[in-house]
């Protein structure tokens, strides 16, 4: 069938008894602050024992909040705060030097996505990781999301899948009042504002990285990745989107589309069709922190199922299994070799884009 090999069963919970793993943090910035800082404040699976980044006032500012020990450097945090993981949540382009260092110091490594720059940066990860026997997982929570993982285990009984459409849409103006009401006050450095603004002028490439790292791993995960891939894109003003299909393992399409920005409100979703039925899948802005919404409809046993989830924190959810895998030696979800399949699909759309829809595989 095409749906992907089942993936290894979520690593079991350390027991409540086994003592909270130290994690450091690397890198202060929005993402930290927003999501991974209140996730670790809430879990019983970590630690938080020191926080660093380049800006003193990111990295003092975060820390006083937190009650903990500020680095100006990745050498000093993992020196003298002595994790036994780390979460680094820096721009892409550095995370093959600091997942280097974290990794060399014998840390454990959750790195945001996309895993690397490129994906022979993300490569050379995933083997250091292996070589040292620690854990390297990419941060693409939806997969720790209650309904995406109800979906993924949905998807074997479709039988051999036809028909995928997978969307990703960035909201425009409607975005900064969102993250308002839902982001905790933060510190803010206007310095590294102003920098980071610079290296995003490429939009193009930028948004491409940021958003296909997870639109790519969310069809990997779900119904695995591509073999190869045709794409186009379009641009106007600072509104980017990319339209491509993708050949299934074994044989059926994959359509996909990651628009930033549209004009209308967030949207993103899939629909798998198999010979025996179909899983649709529809999300909310990630900040929401709420389930996917899934229906899985099987023809023959005339039967749709829609389950409820709630409300359900995947940030704190992908901690926890990160947690879990280096308690149990269980494998890492997404892990390290995930990552480097992520970025050689963006880096076939680019290509294939380039080429104005030129067949290209990853």
């Amino acid at each position: 069938m095409t749906s992907p090999a089942a993936p290894p069963p979520p690593p079991t919970p350390a027991s409540p008894s086994t003592p909270p793993l130290r994690l450091g943090v690397i890198g202060c910035g929005r993402i930290s602050q927003a999501v991974h800082l209140p996730a670790i404040a809430k879990t019983d699976a970590f630690t938080l024992v020191g926080v660093g980044d380049t800006s003193p006032r990111l990295a003092q500012g975060v820390a006083a909040k937190y009650a903990v020990p500020a680095f100006a450097t990745v050498e000093d945090l993992l020196d003298q705060a002595r994790p036994d993981a780390v979460l680094v949540a820096v721009p892409d382009r550095f995370h093959q030097p600091v997942v280097t260092a974290a990794l060399n110091a014998g840390a454990h490594v959750l790195v945001e996505k996309p895993a690397a720059a490129t994906s022979a940066q993300a490569a050379e990860l995933a083997d250091l990781a292996d070589t040292r026997g620690l854990k390297l997982q990419v941060g693409a929570m939806r997969r720790h999301d209650p309904g995406i993982a109800y979906a993924r285990a949905a998807v074997p009984r479709l039988g051999t899948l036809l028909s995928v459409s997978s969307w990703y849409r960035i909201q425009s103006r409607l975005r900064p009042p969102t993250e308002a009401a839902l982001f905790p006050a933060m510190v803010v450095d206007e310095d590294v504002r102003r920098t980071e603004a610079g290296f995003k002028s490429d939009r193009a490439h930028y948004l491409l990285n940021t958003h296909g790292a997870h639109v790519f791993d969310a069809l990997a995960n779900l119904v695995g990745a591509p073999s190869t891939v045709r794409a186009q894109f379009a641009g106007h003003g600072r509104d980017c989107s990319w339209h491509g299909t993708g050949r299934l393992p074994d044989g059926g399409l994959a359509s996909f589309e990651i628009s930033a920005d549209i004009h209308a409100d967030y949207a993103e979703g899939m629909d798998i069709h198999g010979e025996y039925g179909q899983v649709s899948i529809r999300s909310t802005f990630p900040f929401f922190r709420r389930a996917s919404t899934v229906r899985v409809h099987l023809e023959r046993d005339g039967e749709t199922r829609s389950p409820v989830f709630g409300a359900a924190d995947p940030y704190q959810l992908q901690l926890e299994a990160f947690a879990a895998a280096i308690a149990t030696d269980g494998p890492a979800n997404p892990s390290g070799a995930d990552g480097v399949t992520a970025l050689r699909l963006i880096e076939a759309v680019r290509d294939s884009a380039a080429a104005d829809g030129k067949e290209v595989a990853p």
